[in-house]
């Protein structure tokens, strides 16, 4: 018996001295390869999609590049549905997913995420001039442009607006420019791209809510050395203004908070 135990015990501690070098294995076959695989949507403007040539391109296409040379590698972009990309980190099909996804406890008792590199927030937009609305709280009696399945609808709903059915943003801010809606509670980053590219449009951001949704760039888990090399690319590519540059060019201001 005690021949038994000791063997065990061996084997135990055998196996303890592999577990870093396990951990360590996915990053330095990334180094080797010289290859940073990145699973991305490519049809989810502005933060991955393709621009009138055909290029992949976006705000987490570019975070994945960053992340990339800081890591000393070339990216390389593997595009999917949504409803599989995550699952495609199972499969290993590539080393981590770039892609607006968001950090909840679900998908953390599965995945390991590094730390959040953009923040969103529901905010209630409604036409320059209409003072009439000022918080959630006044949406009470008033018509808000959703898309009824969406969280934000529920919100527009409990604060007491009469809902107007749309089947995304844009209608929804088209039906508040043109009057058929007297607001709509929507995404920050999609309200700061439209006024990116539509600074004229007489359309404001009346309120705001307090807690941010934040998303964060996701590997599979028991990687603690590929996770630490990505969160120090992600601070470097912040401390040297490359990530600033970034959100300028998106959203024209820092996203990052």
């Amino acid at each position: 018996m005690n021949i038994l135990k000791t063997i065990a015990a061996a084997a135990l501690i055998q196996a303890a001295a592999l577990l870093p070098a396990v951990a360590a294995e996915n990053l330095a076959a990334i180094k080797s390869a010289g290859v940073f695989k990145i699973g991305t949507e490519g049809t989810y403007a502005p933060f991955t999609y393709h621009d009138d040539s055909g290029k992949l391109v976006g705000f987490d296409v570019e975070i994945g590049e960053a992340i990339a040379a800081k890591l000393g590698v070339k990216p390389e972009f593997v595009e999917g549905k949504w409803d599989g990309l995550i699952a495609g980190l199972d499969a290993k099909r590539y080393d981590t997913v770039i892609n607006q996804v968001g950090i909840t406890d679900a998908r953390k008792q599965k995945y390991d995420f590094s730390e959040p590199y953009i923040a969103s927030k529901a905010v209630l937009i409604v036409r320059d001039g209409d003072d009439s609305i000022k918080g959630f709280a006044d949406l009470k009696g008033k018509k808000s442009a959703q898309s009824l399945t969406s969280n934000f609808g529920k919100l527009a709903e409990q604060s007491g607006a009469e809902l107007v059915g749309t089947d995304g943003f844009d209608q929804s801010i088209q039906l508040v420019l043109t009057k058929r809606a007297d607001a709509t509670i929507n995404d920050s980053l999609s309200f700061l791209d439209f006024k990116k590219h539509k600074p004229d449009a007489p359309v404001k951001i009346a309120a705001q809510q307090e807690n941010a949704d934040y998303s964060g760039i996701i590997i599979r888990k028991g990687e603690p050395e590929l996770l630490e090399a990505i969160n120090k690319a992600l601070a470097d590519i912040k401390a040297d203004g490359t990530y600033k540059k970034i959100s300028d060019k998106y959203f024209g201001q820092d996203v990052s908070k």
